[in-house]
């Protein structure tokens, strides 16, 4: 119950800290054409956080204890971008902390994989959003140049 609650916390605290910089910051920003509507990003990234936190239970309670501390690192790194972005108004850093997470996400969903096929499948989707995200943000760190 504690991993589910620390996704779920890990959720709300970038929704609170987005949710101001949208309308203002973020609205005037120049972006790529494949940037979805806003109103995508929350049940996507609600999704996101319940199949993470679900994979994550199921590894937690069959894997090593060694394995934790890459699901932590993805996690914090997760945290760390909304910060950067919508807090600090940075971009570019949030790239260079999205780089780093889409390879952590990668790693975890790899071992995962190895000690339950249905957990690392479900790092899947979020793989791929955080690829996606990454390229949204290079996108906007490329047409503020």
């Amino acid at each position: 119950m504690a991993l589910e609650a620390t996704s779920i916390a890990a959720l709300a605290v970038g929704g609170l800290i987005a949710a101001p910089a949208i309308p203002e910051w973020y609205a005037g920003l120049a972006k790529p054409g494949w940037t979805p509507p806003d109103w995508v990003f929350g049940p996507v990234w609600t999704i996101l956080y319940l199949t993470m936190a679900y994979a994550a239970w199921r590894v937690w309670v069959t894997a090593p204890p060694s394995l934790r501390w890459l699901y932590a690192l993805q996690l914090v790194l997760n945290i760390l971008w909304t910060p950067l972005f919508f807090g600090f108004h940075q971009p570019a850093l949030a790239l260079v902390d999205n780089i780093v997470l889409v390879a952590a996400v990668a790693a975890t969903g790899f071992f995962f994989w190895h000690h339950d096929r249905l957990a690392g499948l479900l790092f899947l989707p979020y793989l791929a959003w955080t690829a996606y995200a990454a390229s949204l943000t290079a996108g906007i760190v490329v047409l503020a140049a």
